[in-house]
C-alpha cells in the first residue's frame, strides 16, 4: 500500500515497516506484523479507535477469529468479547474504496449465525454502520454510533 488513505477515524499510532517489496503493519492484538492492505489499514485504525476512544479493553478484542458457518470455515475480522468470554460485537471491514452494500451485511449476518451477538458493525473506514439486534422481538435497528464498552459489555 503506497498511499496512506485518510479515514473517518482518529489518527492511530501505527507501526509500519517495509519487508522486501511489501509494507507491513504491527497488529497490537495479534502481536505480529501483517501485510498492510487497505482493509488492514481500516482494521488497525478501527481497533485503536475501539481501545482509545470507546474504551474496550484490548484483551477482550480479537482479530481474524476463525469460525465455522455450516461446513465452511470463515474468519471474522474482529470480535469483541463480554465479561464471560461471550462474543458481543462482530466487525467486518472493507477497504475504503469498497462500498458498504447489502452483500456486505449479508456476509456478516451469516458470520453471526454461530455467535448470536447483540451488535454487528461494518466499516470501510469512511462509513461505519452498527446494528443492534433484539433476539427476543426478532428485530434489529441501526444505531447512530458505535457503542462504548459500558453500553455493549456493561
Amino acid at each position: 500500500m503506497k498511499d496512506k488513505i485518510a479515514l473517518n477515524l482518529p489518527t492511530a499510532p501505527l507501526r509500519t515497516r517495509q519487508e522486501g517489496t511489501r509494507m507491513q503493519v504491527f497488529d497490537i492484538l495479534r502481536q505480529q506484523w501483517v501485510a498492510l492492505t487497505p482493509e488492514e489499514w481500516v482494521r488497525q485504525h478501527f481497533v485503536h479507535f475501539l481501545i482509545e476512544v470507546k474504551r474496550y479493553p484490548a484483551g477482550r478484542i480479537g482479530n481474524e477469529i476463525s469460525l465455522k458457518v455450516g461446513q465452511t470455515k470463515k474468519r471474522c475480522d474482529t470480535v469483541i468479547y463480554g465479561k464471560h468470554g461471550e462474543p458481543v460485537i462482530i466487525i467486518e471491514y472493507k477497504a475504503p474504496s469498497v462500498a458498504i452494500t447489502q452483500k456486505v451485511f449479508d456476509q456478516i449476518w451469516r458470520y453471526n449465525l454461530p455467535f448470536h451477538v447483540p451488535y454487528i458493525v461494518v466499516s470501510n473506514g469512511i462509513q461505519h454502520y452498527c446494528l443492534h439486534i433484539d433476539y427476543t422481538n426478532n428485530t434489529y435497528h441501526f444505531l447512530n454510533h458505535i457503542p462504548h464498552t459500558e453500553e455493549a459489555i456493561g
